[in-house]
């Protein structure tokens, strides 16, 4: 067994009290094993890899032991599977099913089998892998994509550099060819560990890396130790070799969050010609190094190795050729629209090239990864936790490349050891020692009909999701029930308020509902334009534009004079913030829409009041008198792209911060409703919107999610024809009654 103190890059995680409460529940070990491999980003990627045990458990036919394989479901994360993440299958009829298999343009057929190798109950869906591990004849296995093993297996001199690293470490890790994985891999696999005794390790030419260990804490502690000495060995040559990626031409530019938020509506925009996708933006060191590299261009264009890589990343990535010392913004948009333009003529190209009648049809051809000199990295995906986690396997595939080619010793020249046929190496394209797979690998890969039958298998995606929604005013009262409700229909939501404090936990609440990804938080003061910009700005920088902006924002004053009367100040402040505010937000918006170029929806929050004149409320009413008209004014502007609604909801109270416990207290005295100073402020507003209701026909209080409900309806595709409306939410309110 490896020895602790011979880790120097990595870290042993395993506790032995943890691991002893385990001991009796193989399943259990295995589950925190793999949770340990899944927690460092540098032993295998987001849903990469796969571990498994063979152990007995009582076969429920007939009571006796059972051999059985657990190995990690279809889809799942190391970092965060479960034990009910794990398909078990009898380890005998895999065995049993090298008897059914035709050879290896058949192999896809074997994974019918699978399911008829279920052991009791468990119908989790076996991996693809799944053969892999059944046929490594050790009792614990992993299989991972560590960024220092795919250097090397994806170098030029990738098996010459494996017999080196052998050589210095007194290891007797196998080399294997590329393989599609699958059963003839597993049946390859198997082949490789007979035929060289005493190997400890395989490495999968332009794959990943094979370890394995007699128990739980061996094959945890080999593949840990494997992977500190493949970095070791890796560092080592990064030391000696020149700059990286030839050393830069662009260097990272001090304002590039500043640029990323100027070109991210368009970009957004653009990569969502297909459908709507959700951006992440990411200014990490390694990825502004590749971008601003004199090689960024030519190794870009090869695509990464890793088939667990690209299927998020796509074949390549969009290198936009920009100098941000002799270019201007508008140049780069022009750039970056041109690009995009090329970028899916070359993807259609490639479907149709390999394209078969039995292939499934062509995906979103827009790109998934864009570099950027100066800027830094930006991925885009279905929803904000695709769209980051795209951009960290990105950022690993830089680190294969940094690798590879820090283990250059000259032009290396074909066959390259990837290719398991000699006569078919010059398929695989290489540069400055990096080597990709194939294109026609990369297809069969991608549209491979098994990655279709797991694409299929996702659950439907929900009504708001790929939907950015800003909610102004999202910190109580309408606003946060706003929140809440779209969180639960899949937004991605900012919660902006005055109070940001009171931004941050309805976030929380909306996170709970949603992941942590989808869920922003920042302060908005609607009277200032610069904390307007701000919020936008960091909307977008956030999740990569807008698509809905809601405004439940709005104060109503309470006249500060001896008589009771607004001063000046107050009036001017209360239709700042009820009518300008509205309009410079708009404005702002306007711009945003204009880049981005997707269909998107304002809904503003009115009032009763607007069309019901009350005494003592004369600013607050007129100022929602004007924002009605605003918004038909805004309709007419912004469309036909951008729809602009309204509410108009009788009192609310319920959560409201118009209706602090004071002024609840001065209305119950007003209207002579008994109450007690013990009483909860919400008790006390209930009261008083049960006063407010019998003055309604359906003598109902008006509540946040009435007005959550209407908004929704506003903010969604259902209302796609409707626009420059304001829908009363004041329970059948007479005197409001439109004329």
């Amino acid at each position: 067994m490896p020895e602790i103190s011979d880790i120097v890059h990595l870290k042993d995680l395993w506790d032995e009290k943890e691991a002893a409460s385990l001991a009796g529940n193989p399943l259990a070990l295995l589950r925190y094993r793999s949770n340990l491999l899944g927690a460092d980003l540098r032993i295998t990627n987001f849903g990469g890899g796969n571990t498994s045990s063979k152990f007995e458990l009582p076969d429920p036919f007939t009571g006796k032991p059972a051999r059985v394989l657990a190995v990690k479901g279809s889809g799942g994360d190391l970092g965060s599977i479960q034990e009910s993440g794990f398909a078990l299958l009898y380890l005998d009829r895999l065995e049993q099913l090298k008897n059914r298999y035709r050879g290896e343009q058949y192999e896809d057929e074997m994974v019918d089998y699978y399911p008829l190798c279920a052991f009791g109950q468990n119908r989790v869906a076996a991996s693809i892998d799944t053969p892999l591990h059944a046929f490594v004849p050790a009792p614990h296995v992993d299989h991972l994509h560590p960024d220092w093993a795919i250097a090397i297996a994806a170098a030029a001199n990738g098996k010459q550099k494996l017999e080196e690293f052998n050589r210095k470490f007194g290891r007797k890790i196998v080399w294997l060819p590329w393989q599609r994985p699958g059963f003839e891999l597993g049946l390859q696999l198997e082949r490789a560990i007979k035929d060289n005794p005493g190997c400890d390790g395989v490495l999968l030419g332009s794959h990943g890396l094979f370890t394995w260990g007699s128990t739980q804490r061996e094959c945890y502690l080999s593949s840990i130790h494997t992977i500190d000495q493949m970095g070791e060995f890796i560092l080592e040559h990064q030391k000696k070799s020149g700059p990286v990626f030839g050393g830069l031409d662009h260097a990272a530019l001090p304002n590039r969050a500043d640029v990323a938020a100027a070109i991210l509506p368009a970009l957004r925009g653009i990569a969502s010609s297909n459908k709507r996708v959700i951006a992440h933006y990411t200014d990490h060191e390694d990825a502004l190094t590749f971008a601003g590299s004199k090689w960024a261009a030519e190794l870009g264009q090869l695509g990464t190795s890793c088939p667990d890589h690209f299927l998020r990343t796509k074949i390549c990535p969009m290198f936009v050729d920009w100098d941000p010392a002799k270019q201007t913004l508008d140049d780069l948009k022009a750039q970056i629209e041109k690009r995009a333009g090329e970028y899916r003529s070359t993807y259609a190209a490639y479907y149709k090239d390999w394209a078969t009648p039995q292939s499934p049809k062509l995906r979103d051809p827009n790109p998934s990864v864009v570099l950027i000199p100066g800027v830094g990295l930006f991925g885009f995906g279905k929803n904000k936790k695709e769209a980051r986690i795209t951009t960290e396997f990105f950022i690993n595939a830089i680190h294969v490349m940094t690798g590879a080619s820090a283990l250059s010793e000259g032009e290396a020249s074909h066959p390259y050891p990837q290719s398991r046929h000699p006569e078919r190496s010059k398929e695989f394209a290489s540069a400055r020692n990096y080597v990709a797979l194939p294109r026609s690998e990369a297809f069969r890969i991608e549209y491979w009909a098994l990655e279709e039958a797991k694409l299929q298998r996702m659950p439907p995606e929900a009504e708001f999701s790929r939907k950015i929604v800003l909610i102004v005013g999202g910190g109580s009262g309408i606003g946060r029930e706003t929140a809440l409700l779209l969180a639960g229909k899949g937004a991605h939501i900012v919660v902006a308020d005055m109070n940001e404090s009171a931004a941050s936990e309805v976030a929380k609440e909306a996170a709970a509902v949603a992941g942590k990804d989808a869920i922003s938080h920042t302060a908005v003061n609607l009277s200032s334009t610069e904390s307007i910009a701000a919020a936008l700005r960091h909307t977008i920088l956030q999740f990569g534009g807008v698509d809905v902006v809601v405004n439940t924002a709005a104060i109503f004053p309470v006249g500060a004079n001896p008589d009771g009367t607004l001063t000046e100040a107050q009036w001017d402040t209360t239709f700042r913030v009820n009518v300008t505010g509205n309009y410079l937000l708009a404005r702002a918006l306007g711009n945003l829409f204009r880049e981005q170029k997707l269909p998107a929806s304002i809904v503003l929050t009115s009032s009763a009041n607007a069309v019901v004149p009350k005494a003592g409320s004369e600013a607050y009413d007129i100022s929602k008198s004007a924002l009605n008209h605003l918004i038909r004014e805004l309709a007419l502007g912004l469309g036909p792209l951008v729809r602009v609604n309204g509410i108009a909801p009788a009192t609310v109270v319920a959560g409201s911060t118009m209706f602090p416990r004071d002024r609840v207290m001065q209305s119950l005295k007003k209207y002579k409703i008994e109450f007690s100073e013990s009483e909860s402020t919400e008790e006390l507003r209930g009261k008083l919107a049960d006063f407010y209701a019998q003055r309604t026909i359906t003598r109902r209080p008006i509540l946040p999610a009435d007005c959550a409900n209407a908004i929704r309806w506003l903010a969604s595709d259902e209302s796609a024809k409707t626009t420059g409306h304001i829908i009363p939410v004041d329970g059948g309110l007479s005197e409001a009654f439109l004329r």
